[in-house]
C-alpha cells in the first residue's frame, strides 16, 4: 500500500509550500492549480490574480465577438506581463473566429470542451500555442491524446455550471490517467481545498481546474448577492438539470437550489416551453440588457434584479467555501494545505 502511495507522488515534488508536477513543469508554472475559465465570471483580473500568484488563469471566450476577444486577451497580457493564462472555447458552437482572434492577440494556451476538438488543434498547434481538452470519458481523453492534446481536464459530475460526465471525479480521474498514455490530467469538480488537490494528486492527476472556490473571490465579477450565496450554501443545495437552458438548450448543469429552482419543481418540472414565469424579465445586465427566467446567464456585479430568479451556478464543493477571499490567497492557502496533507500522508 505505501509503496503504491509513493510510486504515484513520484513525479510530484514537494518543496516547501510548492508543488512541481508534470503540468506545471510542462506548462511553466509554480503551482498545479488552474482556475476555471468561466465566462463572463472570470474577467482578466481574476485570472491574471491567479497566474500571478503562480497558477494557470483561465480566461472564458467562448461567446464573446473576436474585437473583445482581441481586448481580453490583450488586457490579461498586461495585467500578467505576458505570463500564462488559457483561452477557453465550448465547442457547442463554431469557434474558428474565436480562436483566431484569441492566437493573433498572443493567446497561447487554449483549452477545449464539450465536443470534438479535431478541427482546432492543428490550427491552435501551428500558432505555438498549447492545447488542453475537458473530458468526460477515458475514451474521450484517449481520442483527444491521439490528436495532440498536450493535456486533459478529468471533470466529474460534482462540478458546477455546465457538467460533461456522469461519472463523479473520484472514479473518472483515474480512469482519465490511465487512458491519457502519460499525458498530464487535472481532476476538476469538487475541488475547493488543499485536501482535494491532494487527493486528486494521489488518484493519478498533475493539477486541479477549480472553479466555485474561485468565484467567492473579489475579483470574480458576480453580483456580491451570488457570491453570499455561494458562502451560504451546502453542497446538498445543488441541483443537476436542463431547467437554465436560455442561450443553450439541452446541456446539463448544476446550480444552486432558488426561487427559480422552487417554481419550477413545485410546478412538476415541465419542460421548456411550459414552464412557469418563462419568458418573464428578471433583471439587466451591467450594460442593461435584457434577463429572462431560465437564461444561462446569472446576476453581475453592475447587473440588476433579485439574486433568487437568477441561474446561480455552483459545484458540489461549494459545501467546503466559507468565506469571500482574493485568488492570490486561494491559490496559496490551497497549496499550502496539499502540502502539508501529502507530507502527512507520506510519512
Amino acid at each position: 500500500m505505501f509503496r503504491t502511495f509513493h510510486c504515484l507522488l513520484e513525479s510530484v515534488m514537494l518543496a516547501g509550500a510548492s508543488l512541481s508536477t508534470p503540468f506545471t513543469r510542462l506548462f511553466g508554472i509554480r503551482h498545479p492549480i488552474v482556475s476555471a475559465p468561466m465566462g463572463r465570471a472570470a474577467p482578466p483580473e481574476l485570472v491574471a490574480a491567479v497566474t500571478n500568484a503562480g497558477g494557470l488563469g483561465g480566461l472564458g471566450l467562448t461567446w464573446d465577438s473576436p474585437q473583445r476577444i482581441v481586448e481580453l486577451v490583450t488586457k490579461t497580457r498586461q495585467l500578467t506581463n505576458d505570463g500564462p493564462f488559457l483561452a477557453n472555447f465550448v465547442l457547442e458552437w463554431d469557434q474558428h473566429e474565436r480562436l483566431d482572434a484569441a492566437l493573433s492577440a498572443g493567446a497561447r494556451i487554449v483549452s477545449f470542451f464539450w465536443g470534438d476538438p479535431a478541427r482546432y488543434i492543428d490550427r491552435a498547434k501551428a500558432a505555438g500555442a498549447m492545447v488542453i481538452h475537458g473530458v468526460g470519458t477515458p475514451d474521450e481523453a484517449r481520442r483527444a491524446v491521439e490528436l495532440g492534446v498536450d493535456a486533459i481536464v478529468a471533470q466529474g459530475n460534482e462540478a458546477g455550471g455546465h457538467v460533461w460526465s456522469r461519472v463523479s471525479t473520484m472514479v473518472l480521474v483515474p480512469l482519465v490517467v490511465d487512458a491519457a498514455g502519460g499525458a498530464p490530467v487535472l481532476a476538476a469538480g469538487g475541488i475547493a481545498d488543499g485536501r482535494g488537490l491532494a487527493a486528486a494528486l494521489v488518484l493519478g492527476a498533475s493539477g486541479a481546474w477549480i472553479g466555485t472556490r474561485f468565484l467567492a473571490s473579489p475579483e470574480a465579477a458576480y453580483h456580491a448577492d451570488y457570491k453570499q450565496r455561494l458562502v451560504e450554501a451546502a453542497a446538498t443545495d445543488t441541483v443537476e438539470s436542463v431547467l437554465f437552458d436560455g442561450g443553450w438548450p439541452n446541456a446539463p448543469g448544476r446550480a444552486l437550489r432558488n426561487r427559480t429552482v422552487q417554481l419550477w419543481e413545485d410546478a412538476g418540472r415541465p419542460k421548456s416551453g411550459s414552464r412557469p414565469g418563462e419568458g418573464d424579465e428578471i433583471g439587466r445586465t451591467p450594460e442593461g440588457n435584457v434577463v429572462r427566467r431560465y437564461a444561462i446567464a446569472s446576476k453581475l456585479s453592475g447587473g440588476t434584479g433579485s439574486i433568487d430568479d437568477f441561474v446561480i451556478w455552483a459545484g458540489q464543493s461549494v459545501g467546503l467555501v466559507h468565506d469571500i477571499r482574493p485568488a492570490s490567497e486561494i491559490v496559496t492557502d490551497v497549496v499550502r494545505e496539499a502540502s502539508e496533507t501529502l507530507a502527512r500522508s507520506a510519512t
